[in-house]
């Protein structure tokens, strides 16, 4: 069993912020699943087995410990893909990410939200599907030039109008996710409350 690395030994809001978005995610995924038509296979809490595996858990996916699958979240889905310098930025737009991250994996996500930078507020950065300094430093300086609130409202829309595409489109190449279509749509879709962009940063609360 994998040793739990929660960002709870982070102290501070952007830990707690963390923490929340996790759990948001835990509770959206639900518990163990296998579903014929997931090519993910067994599933648990929204961790499919390989990668269960890829980071060192060993037993049955039933039994999944949730510490263990909040350990993997944070450091697969927060901070390798770059989110977690977000967090204090806008917590909101963190989010949306990071669940989008979970449900589709890092390179999308990331490209989506270099490409919103780039046509909302005219960055220049490069659409590598890596979240850098870079890009964290973009977020940041369009804040200042749109407004806080008003970024992170249009940004959430941008991120939700391509995510939404692209389920079409999964669908259309593979006609058995379509079972999955509805589900994606009612619970990734416009799922983070645009009132948590009056919050800023690590202060928004789920």
């Amino acid at each position: 069993m994998v040793a739990a690395s929660r960002p709870t030994t982070r102290l501070g809001q952007i830990a707690a912020a963390a923490i929340t978005i996790i759990g948001a995610a835990i509770a959206l995924e639900g518990g163990y699943v296998n579903h014929k038509a997931d090519p993910g296979g067994e599933t648990n809490m929204g961790i499919t087995v390989q990668v269960a595996r890829d980071n060192g858990y060993t037993g049955p996916m039933r039994r999944l410990p949730r510490d263990v699958a909040e350990s993997i979240y944070y450091q697969r889905y927060l901070v390798a893909p770059g989110l977690e310098p977000l967090i204090s930025l806008d917590a909101a737009v963190t989010e949306e990410l990071f669940d989008t991250t979970v449900n589709m994996g890092p390179p999308r996500p990331s490209r989506w939200f270099q490409q919103g930078l780039n046509e909302l507020c005219g960055s220049r950065v490069a659409v590598d599907g890596m979240i850098g300094g870079q890009s964290v430093a973009a977020y940041a300086t369009c804040q200042k030039k749109l407004g806080a609130a008003k970024l992170c409202r249009a940004m959430l829309d941008s991120l939700d109008g391509r995510q939404k595409a692209e389920y079409g489109r999964l669908v259309r190449v593979n006609a058995k996710l379509s079972v999955f279509y509805k589900g994606w749509v009612a619970h990734r879709i416009g799922n983070v409350d645009r009132a948590k962009c009056d919050v800023r940063g690590s202060d928004a609360k789920g």
